[in-house]
């Protein structure tokens, strides 16, 4: 495998990272996902569809499969971590990762990568226009650049999952999901992640923010990969409908 280059870079973190010592504090920054902005991708090249034979061949991947590519996506992920931080660039690739996974979540994106009748020139072109755009580290393009080369571009959706684990290891923090109709301020946002700590005991306390109107109003928060706190008006609606158990009720007409 190709090896990734070392050159010195620094881009502003994206995200809110809030030491054990500093949570009493306003945070200076504020980062949703959603916030993220980078020019819109337009594909050049003319293909939306993949080809028959490398979707009969996703499909056919069984559990052996599954287990290989975890382990790639793991292996992958830690050299690219190893880089990041050889370079004090570890919070700047990261929200390089994070804009990398949303643009690869687009199937059209997705589906040119994986087609293998295309030139890997031409989809290191487009790699080309996604960093240039986008503003990633240097070696998050040659990352890219060596995923395209070894045909292992498709790994990319593990690859963010991977490193956003790795991530949280090395720099000993909780990752928090919060989720709310409108974006929180930035002291909102420091309060719960000042819960979240005393909940969790850990170090630091990662922010990530989405947006999802059906919550009517308020916020949840998702943290330790599984357990919620969920402050949302749609939550206190589902409870007061259950203890009426409107099921039961006959109305007159």
């Amino acid at each position: 495998m190709a090896s990734l280059q070392h050159p010195t870079a620094s881009l502003q973190s994206k995200h809110i990272l809030i030491p054990r010592n500093t949570l009493s504090q306003k945070p200076i920054l504020n980062l949703s996902l959603h916030g993220t902005t980078f020019t819109p991708l337009k594909l050049k090249f003319g293909v939306t569809t993949t080809t028959a034979a490398a979707a009969a061949t996703r499909r056919s991947t069984g559990a052996t499969g599954a287990r290989m590519s975890a382990t790639a996506a793991s292996s992958y992920a830690a050299a690219l971590a190893d880089v990041a931080a050889a370079n004090n660039t570890l919070d700047a690739t990261t929200a390089d990762i994070e804009k990398i996974d949303e643009i690869f979540s687009d199937p059209q994106v997705s589906d040119y990568f994986a087609d293998p009748t295309l030139a890997v020139e031409k989809k290191r072109q487009l790699i080309d226009e996604i960093a240039e755009s986008s503003e990633f580290q240097p070696h998050t393009r040659n990352f890219l650049y060596i995923l395209v080369d070894a045909q292992r571009i498709d790994l990319i959706n593990e690859i963010a999952k991977e490193f956003e684990l790795v991530y949280n290891s090395l720099t000993e923090t909780e990752l928090a999901v919060v989720t709310s109709v409108v974006k929180l301020e930035s002291q909102h946002l420091a309060q719960i992640a000042k819960q979240v700590q005393k909940l969790t005991g850990t170090k630091n306390v990662r922010i990530k923010t989405l947006l999802d109107p059906s919550l009517v109003a308020g916020f949840t928060v998702r943290y330790s990969g599984s357990k919620l706190i969920d402050m949302s008006v749609r939550k206190q609606l589902e409870d007061i409908a259950a203890q009426l158990e409107l099921g039961d009720i006959s109305l007159a007409v």
